[in-house]
């Protein structure tokens, strides 16, 4: 599994102490593996805690929503990001948990049978539109939200994370025959593994409770989801700010808030929109930016760029994690509004209703 991780260096699980060891033991107890979507982050072991919240408590937890729902969801935003390391690992799971793992691997999610499943998996395909018109309506009860769009979320961030720091496949290089053979066997093995319910609320112990923040109203309904998404979100930004200036992050802000088009010409946009800052800051800020827009563009020479910089493994994990969870927090806030009913985000009161819910949660 480690050698999965490109580009910075995870650590070993014989080496982990402290927070890097008890996430390392509650991932293998509850997912049954040391996946490297999360072993990516050990380098920074507040991200790492992070991650391992955000996706626990969405897709492993026990809630209203089956498992099978939300590895469709998982499998379907891997997809539209383009990230076939997800879609390997969350197409077999779903595969091996639906029973139909032939016909799911050979056609993907757009192989679904089941008209209910189908509904989610366009949902969670275009979940990451930038306009509601692009999107589609939300094909679930309310009270389904905070799971669904927190899987969606957790996606929309890992990613982009897994498309800059892992290989691929989970899978080794094998002729078709074999392969298809192989992924037989990984749905059956993944399927089985997630059959297995996950009590809600037991990672939140890894990172202290957070604020509530108006973005974050989605959650409302799960105190645990809830919880998870406000202690991440203030553990990634507290690394952001360790990694990157305040003058730095503004500017990537900006341009978050202001996208190029789907596939900006070359890297010409990127360049652009770091020429303002200092020469030693750009390579940094570029990787950061392209991680949040086009991970699937990053290059072994925009990484080794950040390194002639100076840049080392948790710098290089704070500042693609702080870019990547700041976009899926604003797909999130759009999903949210997709909703029927629902207020734009931010709105007086939205706050206040995040914290009420969060303020439940307390420890487990």
């Amino acid at each position: 599994m480690l050698t999965h991780v490109r580009h910075v260096t995870p650590v070993v699980p014989e080496a982990a102490d402290g927070p890097v060891a008890r996430v390392y033991r509650q991932m293998a107890e509850d997912f049954g593996v040391l996946a490297p979507p999360v072993l990516l982050h050990s380098p920074s072991p507040d991200v790492l805690r992070a991650c391992w919240l955000m996706l626990r408590e969405t897709l492993l937890a026990e809630g209203l929503v089956d498992r099978e729902a939300k590895e469709v969801v998982a499998a379907a935003v891997s997809e539209s990001n383009r990230c076939p390391y997800c879609v390997e690992v969350h197409g077999a799971t779903a595969a091996g948990l639906l029973g139909d793992a032939g016909g799911w691997l050979s056609a993907g999610v757009g192989g679904i049978g089941d008209p209910r499943l189908r509904a989610l998996a366009e949902w969670a395909r275009h979940s990451g539109a930038d306009t509601r018109a692009r999107r589609r309506p939300p094909p679930f009860p309310a009270e389904h939200g905070p799971e669904l769009i927190g899987v969606a979320v957790a996606f929309h961030y890992l990613n982009r994370m897994v498309s800059v720091f892992l290989q691929d496949s989970p899978l080794p290089p094998a002729p078709v025959g074999v392969r298809a053979g192989v992924r037989r066997t990984a749905a059956r093995i993944m399927g089985a593994l997630a059959r297995a319910g996950r009590p809600p609320g037991r990672s939140l112990e890894l990172l202290p409770p957070a604020p509530p923040e108006a973005d974050l109203a989605w959650a409302v309904g799960q105190p645990h989801v809830a919880a998870a998404f406000a202690r991440a979100g203030q553990a990634v930004r507290r690394a952001g700010e360790a990694a990157l200036p305040e003058h730095v992050r503004r500017r990537i802000l900006t341009c978050l808030a202001d996208p190029p088009p789907p596939e900006p010409g070359g890297g010409r946009w990127f360049d652009a929109a770091v020429a303002e800052l200092s020469p030693a800051e750009q390579p940094v800020a570029r990787l950061a930016l392209l991680t949040a827009l086009a991970p699937y563009r990053v290059t072994d020479a925009d990484v080794a760029a950040c390194r002639d910089g100076g840049a080392g493994d948790t710098t290089l994990v704070a500042a693609t994690a702080w870019t990547s969870l700041a976009t899926a927090r604003r797909i999130g806030a759009g999903l949210h509004e997709d909703r029927p009913g629902s207020a734009p985000l931010g709105v007086p009161g939205g706050e206040v209703a995040v914290e009420e819910e969060t303020s439940r949660a307390g420890e487990p």
